[in-house]
């Protein structure tokens, strides 16, 4: 039986192609020209085909899918790298070349608002100083970046690191901060580390270290702290230590560094400081640095005048607050004479822009001097109608400067023509001339501000004066109520819970509106009683 078994004949398994359906072999069959012969059919049917793998197949399309991955990822990569590197170094060169240019207005340069405009070391050319190189011009730029664009957080906790020097206590206390003061001091501390390695060399400009030490000294100001106030101070003294000891740079120079020794205490080098800006700018020759005398000589140069305009407000807040009165006073009355007796224009829409931010900024400087005139008076016990009187004028001042800074007319636009003055314009914003000027953008926005404030400040004072006044609570109401207006709450929302505006601080707001509610709840009752039966 076995062997019968084995005795069958076999045949090798075979793998035939796969049978076509009869339709189609005989459609192919009417169509061809040729007839296929039987042998020919029969040898192509027994031809093997090949079989592959399922699995083979899988991992070939895996591989060519990852292939294929990882060559467009490389592309996408790749051009998403050129173009965040295009965005980057466009940003910096509409900076360099846009932003940091300066102003070539022939009005702006005798006025000499171009001597006030911040220099990023490439001086009356603008920009930045070829020769800090590639690292150290983007560290400049970062740093005006950081400190105009912001860094989209508002306040950071830091470590101030104190650098050694007077008055340096090294307490490493932490501090609160402004998020981009912080991030563009930083960078413009590395363009100055960089700019030191440079200095061997010879080709950079004499003025660059200068410019970048002035530069980082007014960001660490604004930051406010003890140990920043510290650091600008250094800074400054090194400004001040490479400048000849003549001109307005090194007047400007003298006037932060006294502004900062009161800041931080020192008050007899404060005095000295504002000593040598007087002569620097009146061009006299004080010997008693520590007891600054005023002359009725008005400097020749418009830059020199806003320098000597600043530097009176300082001594003036200085005496009044230090209990020198009568010094006080005599610096306020001479210095508000010495203003006064500045030429300026009949009408501020007919001077140029240029010539009437320097009015403007002149006549806000004597409304502030008028504040501290009427409080000093009134310390001195004088009649309060004077201190009124003088209040009013400081008023007066300040919202013809901000309603001219804001090109809006200073009469009622309801009643042209009439005595009415014009409503509290918190929100208008800086006429576009100012706007688009790079020398004199920031000290018109930053002169706006100011003359709100003092606005605020003058009325409110005036309020308090006037509930002193028999039957005087309404008219203090009224008061209260255009000092809201000035400091951000409009005319018509007045009666409501009201906010800051842009510039004035929560101190300053919290003050006002107390006093404001205070009054307001006073008169009701006062209403109340007199429409009693």
């Amino acid at each position: 039986m076995l062997r019968a078994l084995t005795n069958l004949h076999t045949r090798p398994l075979r793998v035939y192609a796969p049978l076509v359906p009869r339709h189609r072999r005989l459609k192919s069959q009417s169509t061809g020209n040729q007839p296929t012969s039987r042998r020919q059919d029969t040898a192509a049917a027994d031809q093997p085909v090949l079989i592959e793998d399922p699995f083979t197949q899988s991992t070939l399309f895996t591989l060519d899918f990852f292939k294929r991955l990882a060559k467009f990822s490389l592309i996408g990569v790749f051009a998403l790298g050129i173009t965040g590197w295009t965005v980057f170094e466009g940003l910096h060169m509409w900076v360099e070349n846009v932003e940091l240019a300066c102003d070539q207005d022939s009005e702006v340069r005798r006025w000499e608002w171009d001597h006030e405009a911040e220099k990023w070391s490439g001086g009356d050319g603008g920009g930045t100083d070829p020769a800090l190189g590639f690292k150290g011009r983007h560290a400049v730029r970062s740093a005006w970046i950081a400190e105009n664009w912001g860094t989209g957080s508002g306040a950071i906790i830091s470590r101030s690191n104190t650098l050694p020097g007077r008055g340096s206590q090294g307490t490493g206390s932490l501090n609160v901060v402004e998020a981009r003061l912080e991030v563009s001091q930083k960078f413009m501390a590395l363009a100055i580390s960089i700019t030191e390695g440079k200095l061997p060399s010879g080709k950079l400009r004499p003025q660059t270290m200068g410019e970048l030490l002035a530069r980082h000294a007014s960001m660490l100001e604004r930051m406010g702290t003890r140990d920043t106030l510290l650091q600008a101070r250094s800074r400054y003294e090194r400004v001040w230590a490479g400048l000849p000891a003549k001109g307005a740079d090194a007047a400007r120079v003298a006037l932060k560094l006294g502004d900062l020794d009161y800041r931080l205490g020192d008050f007899e080098d404060a005095l000295g400081w504002w000593a040598r800006t007087i002569n620097l700018t009146q061009g006299t020759q004080q010997v008693n640095l520590s007891a600054p005398e005023l002359t009725q000589t008005i400097p020749s140069s418009p830059c020199a005048q806003r320098t000597l305009a600043s530097t009176l407000i300082s001594l003036s807040a200085y005496y009044s607050t230090s209990g020198y009165l009568k010094q006080a006073q005599h610096v306020q009355e001479s210095g508000l004479d010495l203003l006064r007796s500045i030429p300026s224009p009949s009408r501020i829409s007919t001077a140029s822009p240029p010539q009437a931010l320097h009015s403007l900024f002149l006549l806000h400087r004597s409304s502030l001097l008028s504040i501290h005139l009427a409080e000093v008076l009134y310390a001195l016990r004088t009649a309060p109608e004077q201190s009124i009187q003088w209040l009013a004028r400081a008023a007066e001042s300040s919202e013809r400067v901000a309603l001219a800074l804001a090109g809006l007319p200073f009469t009622h636009p309801d009643a042209p023509g009439s005595t009415i003055p014009h409503p509290p314009a918190s929100e208008a914003s800086l006429v576009p001339v100012y706007v688009k000027s790079n020398a004199m953008r920031k000290p018109a926005k930053s002169l706006l501000r100011d003359a709100r404030r003092t606005a605020a400040e003058a009325w409110n004072l005036m309020g308090i004066l006037k509930e002193g006044e028999k039957d005087g609570a309404e008219r203090a109401l009224e008061c209260y109520e255009r000092a809201l207006g000035w400091a951000g709450v409009a005319a018509d929302r007045s009666g409501g819970i009201g906010e800051p505006g842009e510039g004035t601080p929560e101190a300053e707001w919290k003050v006002l509106w107390n006093n404001y509610v205070r009054v307001r709840e006073a008169t009701r009752k006062q209403t109340a009683k007199k429409t009693e039966p």
